[in-house]
C-alpha cells in the first residue's frame, strides 16, 4: 500500500489567509485543490511537502466571466465547469475541443484549471490551450499582484514563474473579432495524455491573417508555442498550402522525445499534421 508522508493540512478561508498559511509554513508547503496530480506524487513520495493547503473552499477564485475586453477564468474554475460554460466555449471553441478529451468525468469533476496549468507538466493540455489564446496569469503573493504572459508563466518541465508563497488567482484571455480556434490531439486510449496535441487561433483582417497563435504539447515545444509558424502565418491568405507549411515549421521547431507513447519521428509527424488540422479549423470557424 503506497502511503505519504507525514504532513500538515490547513484549510484556507480566504486568498489572504492562503498566502498567510503559505508564509507560514514555507517553501516546502503545497497548495492542493483537485489534488489529481499531486497526491499520486505523494503517494509515491516522488513529492513530500511538509504541509498542504487546501483553497478548495475559495469562492473568489472559481468563476468565469468576460471583463471589457477579456475572458477571466479563476485558478479553481474546474474542467468541467469550463467545458459547460457557454461564454466561454462560444467565444473561444478550443475549450471545448480540448476539455472534452482531457482525462475523464471523474477528473474533470474535480480537477481545476489552475492546478493543471501550476502542475508544468510538458503533456498538460490546457498550457498548449492558453499558450495559443496568449492568455496572462495573475499571480498573488506576498508583495501584491503581477501578471505574467502564459509564455512566461511555463519556463520548463514542471517549472512555473509562480514562486514559493504565491498564488495563481486566475487567467485572462484577449477577446479579439473575427477569430477562430480549434484543438486536435491523438492519444492512445480515451482520456490518457496525449501521444501530441496542437491548438489554433487564427485572427482575420481584410481577409489575411492578422495574427495567429499556436499551442503544442507533448512534443518538446518551448513554452508550448511555436512561434516561427506563428511569424510565417502572419500576414498570409488563409489556405490549405499557407495551413501545412505552417505545420511543417512548427514541427521542424519541436523537440520530441521517443517514450511509451510513441517514437520521436511520428511524435513530429503528428506536430505537422495537427497543427495542418487546427488551423485549418480554425478557419473555418471564423
Amino acid at each position: 500500500m503506497q502511503v505519504p508522508a507525514k504532513f500538515e493540512y490547513e484549510r484556507a478561508e480566504s486568498v489572504p489567509h492562503a498566502l498567510e498559511l503559505l508564509a507560514r509554513y514555507g517553501p516546502e508547503a503545497r497548495i492542493v485543490a483537485g489534488g489529481h496530480s499531486l497526491i499520486p506524487m505523494m503517494k509515491l513520495r516522488l513529492a513530500q511537502p511538509e504541509a498542504l493547503i487546501d483553497i478548495n473552499g475559495l469562492a473568489e477564485l472559481g468563476w468565469i466571466a468576460v471583463e471589457g475586453d477579456e475572458l477571466a477564468i479563476g485558478a479553481l474554475v474546474r474542467h468541467a465547469e469550463l467545458l459547460d460554460d457557454t461564454t466561454a466555449t462560444d467565444l473561444f471553441p478550443i475549450f471545448r475541443d480540448a476539455e472534452r478529451v482531457i482525462a475523464d468525468p471523474i477528473v474533470r469533476n474535480r480537477g481545476t484549471v489552475g492546478g493543471s496549468l501550476c502542475q508544468g507538466d510538458p503533456s498538460e493540455d490546457l498550457s498548449a490551450v492558453f499558450s495559443a489564446l496568449r492568455a496572462s496569469a495573475v499571480i498573488q503573493g506576498a508583495s501584491g499582484t503581477r501578471t505574467v504572459p502564459i509564455r512566461d508563466f511555463h519556463q520548463g518541465p514542471y517549472e512555473t514563474s509562480a514562486g514559493p508563497g504565491e498564488l495563481l488567482l486566475q487567467l485572462r484571455v484577449p477577446i479579439v473579432g473575427n477569430t477562430g480556434s480549434a484543438y486536435e490531439k491523438v492519444e492512445r486510449r480515451v482520456g490518457d495524455w496525449p501521444v501530441a496535441a496542437a491548438g489554433a487561433v487564427i485572427t482575420l483582417e481584410g481577409g489575411l491573417i492578422a495574427r495567429a497563435g499556436i499551442g503544442l504539447t507533448a512534443v518538446g515545444a518551448e513554452h508550448f508555442c511555436a512561434p516561427e509558424a506563428e511569424a510565417y502565418l502572419t500576414g498570409k491568405e488563409p489556405g490549405a498550402e499557407t495551413f501545412a507549411a505552417a505545420g511543417g515549421i512548427a514541427a521542424e521547431h519541436c523537440d520530441p522525445h521517443s517514450d511509451q507513447r510513441g517514437p520521436a519521428d511520428y511524435k513530429r509527424h503528428l506536430a505537422a499534421e495537427l497543427t495542418r488540422r487546427a488551423l485549418t479549423t480554425a478557419a473555418g470557424r471564423i
